[in-house]
């Protein structure tokens, strides 16, 4: 059901009015990016859409998951790679540059709160537009490792994929049985990797830290567009709770903090957070 009009101003107003008086720290997940195309992981109930991504363990133990992965994820790069910011990532940025938020925390791997014009964002779980060899240990951007992937495989050149959350795609398995892996530029090593947090894998503890002391900062936190269903992004709800500061989400549906949050708002982020802004000035 869409919001009234009477609806968005009460929202704005619990908003206007926690964020007046406290410094909130910002963490968002796939909700907010949505609208700018990228497919989120869960429904409204926090139930995940279709089939399981793939865990960091099967990546690691074989090529043949590697090259389904791969696969995959050469047909889905061009919609994460050509999505644009969206208005509630343009408010965010704005507010960061007018101080009204302490930082940005996202779970999401797009890269569009950068491209949007946030600073200092901490990537949880990673971005998808670097690749990390997982033998010299060196990076190579993921442009680079596309085109290689495309002139390795001409076969895939007209494929139709159905997109699917983080730059995965749902692809005929027939057709992952002659693709070729890509290299990396530095080794020649065909353990490559996206730059992210796969299912299964823990965060990197330095930006586990990060998060935390951006949490300890903080004088509150609000949630953007996530389910909170990662232990990742929940247990700092629960540090800021655990302190005895709030936690205010904005989300269309269920999210694992429930029972933690000051106020939950179930109205679009793209809507109401320009809003916010204007209210801020």
């Amino acid at each position: 059901m869409l919001d009234t009009h009477e609806h968005q101003q009460d929202h704005l107003d619990v908003l206007h009015h926690a964020m007046v008086e406290r410094r909130f720290l910002v963490l968002t997940g796939a909700g907010i990016s949505t609208s700018s195309g990228i497919p989120d992981y869960r429904d409204s109930e926090g139930v995940r859409r279709g089939k399981a991504p793939m865990m960091y363990q099967e990546f690691l133990a074989t090529a043949q998951a590697r090259r389904r992965y791969w696969a995959r994820a050469m047909l889905g790069w061009p919609r994460v790679h050509i999505a644009q910011p969206n208005n509630a990532h343009r408010a965010l940025a704005t507010l960061q540059q007018r101080q009204r938020i302490t930082g940005l925390i996202t779970q999401n791997v797009d890269t569009l709160h950068d491209q949007a014009g946030s600073h200092g964002v901490i990537e949880l779980h990673g971005s998808l537009h670097r690749v990390l060899c997982l033998d010299c240990h060196r990076h190579s951007p993921r442009d680079v490792i596309q085109r290689q992937m495309e002139i390795d495989n001409p076969h895939m050149a007209h494929v139709h994929a159905v997109q699917a959350p983080d730059g995965d795609t749902l692809l005929d398995t027939a057709l992952e049985a002659h693709f070729q892996v890509p290299r990396c530029p530095h080794c020649n090593g065909e353990r490559l990797k996206p730059d992210v947090v796969f299912f299964g894998e823990n965060v990197a503890p330095a930006t586990a830290a990060r998060a935390m002391s951006a949490v300890e900062q903080a004088e509150g936190l609000l949630v953007v567009g996530s389910s909170l269903m990662a232990y990742s992004a929940f247990r700092l709800c629960k540090a800021m709770v655990e302190r005895g500061k709030p936690v205010i989400a904005i989300n269309l549906g269920k999210t694992r903090a429930d029972e933690l949050l000051q106020t939950k708002i179930e109205t679009s982020c793209e809507r109401l957070l320009p809003l916010l802004v204007d209210r801020l000035q």
